[in-house]
């Protein structure tokens, strides 16, 4: 019988230290990482289909004078607006859902890491054989955003709102990572959830 394949659903709240965990487990077990967060980028690259849809509903608002998308501005709308939000999300999740199959496919490892910040909200959780949810206080959680992104507290606030709360996603998951404290600890609990 063969021995089922690892496909680790790595999630969190924004700014909970998903790729501080991602990083770690490439460097010490050398397990590939597909990121939700680099194939979204990929989708919205100047000159994209996608991006170009976007600068037809949104106008030179959100157009950076190089003609890439200004990341800032966009956030401001969709995270103000939840049916825009879900405009935009219908525009990047099929990309990013086709991105992750594809590769897949390339890829042999026994054990691949997908990091998907919204692995349930997009509905991806079918391409996990398990899911990991990082957390951390929302007092800690807002301080590493607002330093991080350059936000206000009330920009920070609303962004973290927008996603599923962390004690949701800690229900729905397999393996919870504390990143409460430090580094050791952190990676003392890869360590303990990866073997």
């Amino acid at each position: 019988m063969t021995k089922q394949r690892r496909l680790i659903g790595l999630t969190g709240g924004i700014a909970t230290g998903k790729s501080t965990v991602s990083d770690y487990l490439a460097d010490k077990y050398d397990i590939p990482v597909l990121d939700a967060d680099i194939f979204a980028k990929e989708a919205v690259k100047t000159g994209s289909e996608i991006l170009n849809r976007i600068f037809q509903r949104y106008g030179d608002r959100i157009n950076l004078p190089d003609g890439s998308l200004n990341r800032s501005a966009l956030g401001d709308i969709i995270f103000n607006d939840s049916s825009e939000k879900q405009w935009l999300e219908n525009q990047i999740h099929p990309y990013v859902r086709d991105r992750f199959t594809s590769e897949l496919k390339k890829i042999t490892a026994e054990t691949v890491i997908l990091s998907i910040p919204l692995l349930f909200e997009a509905n991806l959780t079918h391409l996990v054989t398990e899911i990991w949810v990082v957390f951390c206080d929302e007092t800690i959680q807002l301080q590493r955003l607002q330093k991080r992104n350059n936000l206000s507290l009330k920009q920070a606030q609303t962004r973290i709102k927008n996603q599923l709360s962390l004690t949701q996603k800690i229900a729905l998951a397999d393996v919870a990572i504390d990143n409460n404290t430090d580094l050791v600890s952190l990676y003392q609990q890869c360590d303990h959830y990866i073997i």
